[in-house]
């Protein structure tokens, strides 16, 4: 009987599936991705790795019955690693990586490899995009030279499978998933039909061996995991490294964890030999701060479950433009507006003729509404010409009618400020009983007579001046 033709259209972005092509796709709303696939009906052959893994002789157990021997994990002796992955890494588990070109996925993922590899397991790193000489060189720049480290040069997950089930080591390493293929899938490399069902093949693998799997994935434009959006709904673990590739900094955000939490992230520095953990990141990032400029100011943000102070740069200057500039470098740039328009609307402070410029020194990313106040006081004072006081910390959300609303972990806030020798504070009225109950509980009341309540901007204003 012969086979019939059937044509379908994929979306490159999501892998949404449509019988007709449309404009945008109905699944992730992004126009123009929906490519034709002409494919045949009839049966294929699911390779040898997926079609072994599908058979399956699990039963269903009482959990009362279910036994384990501790945690199982495996302690990288690397704290900037281990603490997002929940105290090491767990037999079995798949983590995906992600992260921009060249930030460093590929150079993180071989210092672990040395890390396992240094403490007796075996680790097999498969590259789809460099041969083995390449992967030798950044080795050796790394001075990684490890008798449990196999490389293996290959983009056949049917191959790298077979590889692995003989070498049976502690972690297999896949970079990246977007360069491998499997047998038995008419799509082309790094579809999302063949990223999803390499993955679905590396994960039974994992669960069905208790072989640790590290997956490297690309990203988007946008910043988002190349390729289906249920490739991150199948892992254990998702990590995204973040930063700059103008400055040294980096952060490991944890978007997902089945065994931890994802509040925790771990901070690093690009060095020659590779990333290098930070334990200090407070005093890592004001270790060039200049105290008496006017529009710099120091606030403490959340990384995390883990305070990290950072300096807010403002800068504003006449324009020359009908539409004056507005540029934020690590910060929100629609808050920066919104600050804008409190500060003209309700303190009477004009920004409207102004370019304005905001960055966050040191490549560091603020993300959230503490930081408001800070920066508002760091736009007045770059426009007013009067630096503020270099021992000066400022917290506190602000809503649209100027009021300072209160913050969240104040506490952890404030040790990290006193421990970085800040002795003045401006903080939202909302916080006074938890700051209070705080010093008291740390032996730190004498600092109270150094903190300002405050319940609206305008009070803020009237205290710097």
């Amino acid at each position: 009987m012969s086979s019939k033709v059937h044509t379908k259209y994929i979306c490159s972005n999501c892998g949404a599936e449509t019988l007709k092509w449309m404009g945008r796709c109905p699944q992730c709303g992004e126009w123009n991705t929906l490519e034709e696939r002409v494919e045949t009906m009839a049966p294929k052959s699911l390779g040898p790795s997926l079609s072994a893994n599908l058979q399956s002789n699990a039963k269903p157990q009482k959990l009362s019955a279910i036994h384990f021997n501790g945690d199982k994990r495996i302690l990288l002796h690397m704290n900037e690693v281990d603490r997002p992955l929940g105290g090491g890494i767990v037999k079995g588990s798949v983590i995906l990586w992600g992260g921009e070109p060249g930030i460093g996925k590929s150079t993180l993922i071989l210092q672990i490899c040395h890390a396992m590899a240094s403490q007796g397991e075996s680790v097999l790193y498969c590259s789809g995009e460099e041969s083995e000489i390449q992967v030798k060189l950044r080795a050796e720049r790394l001075h990684v030279n490890d008798e449990n480290c196999y490389i293996y040069a290959g983009s056949s997950i049917d191959g790298i499978l077979q590889e692995a089930e003989n070498l049976k080591p502690s972690m297999l390493v896949i970079d990246s998933i977007q360069t491998m293929y499997i047998s038995g899938v008419d799509s082309p490399m790094g579809s999302p039909a063949q990223i999803r069902d390499c993955t679905s093949a590396l994960i039974r693998f994992a669960k069905r061996t208790n072989i640790s799997v590290m997956i490297v994935g690309h990203v988007t434009k946008e910043g988002n995991l190349a390729g289906p959006r249920i490739l991150e709904h199948m892992v254990d673990v998702v990590f995204y490294l973040e930063g700059d590739r103008s400055y040294q900094f980096r952060v490991l955000r944890t978007v997902k964890n089945r065994f931890g939490s994802t509040a925790e992230s771990g901070l690093f520095v690009m060095e020659g030999n590779g990333l290098k953990g930070i334990e200090d990141p407070s005093k890592y990032m004001l270790r060039n701060r200049s105290k008496s400029a006017p529009g710099s100011m120091v606030v403490a943000c959340m990384e995390g479950l883990r305070p990290v102070l950072v300096e807010m740069q403002a800068l504003t200057v006449h324009s020359v433009l009908a539409i004056p500039r507005r540029i934020a470098a690590g910060y929100d740039y629609n808050r920066m507006i919104i600050l804008l328009a409190v500060l003209e609307k309700r303190i009477r402070i004009p920004f409207s003729t102004d370019d304005v410029y905001l960055n966050v020194a040191g490549g560091f990313r603020v993300r959230e509404t503490a930081a408001d106040l800070g920066i508002a006081l760091a736009l007045v004072s770059v426009k007013k010409d009067i630096p503020l006081p270099g021992g000066l910390m400022a917290l506190g959300e602000i809503g649209l009618t100027g009021e300072v609303m209160p913050v969240s972990k104040i506490g952890p806030r404030l040790k990290e400020a006193v421990k970085m020798k800040f002795d003045r504070f401006l903080l939202p009225e909302g916080n006074r009983e938890e700051v209070t109950d705080f010093c008291k509980s740390h032996g730190l009341t004498g600092m109270l007579d150094s903190m300002v309540f405050i319940r609206h901007l305008s009070e803020a204003l009237e205290y710097i001046r």
